[in-house]
């Protein structure tokens, strides 16, 4: 059986939460992987932590780093 995106115009697959939310992305994945995988340069160190670079730019999730909200 294939496997569906969890949801419209998600890349990949994510595992869910026991309450169905989609979990977090980890806080010590490297930004050179997020650049990487969405296909983005957000002109910083690869092998900075995502949650460090949240930490600077005030943002809350790697969700409002990709839709720019």
């Amino acid at each position: 059986m294939a496997k569906k995106p969890d949801a419209a115009g998600m890349k990949g697959y994510r595992t869910r939460n026991e309450n169905g939310q989609l979990r977090d992305k980890r806080d010590d994945t490297h930004m050179g992987t997020i650049e990487k995988q969405y296909g983005r340069d957000f002109d910083v160190r690869s092998d900075m932590h995502l949650g460090t670079y949240l930490k600077e730019h005030n943002l809350g999730s790697l969700n409002d780093l990709i839709t720019g909200k």
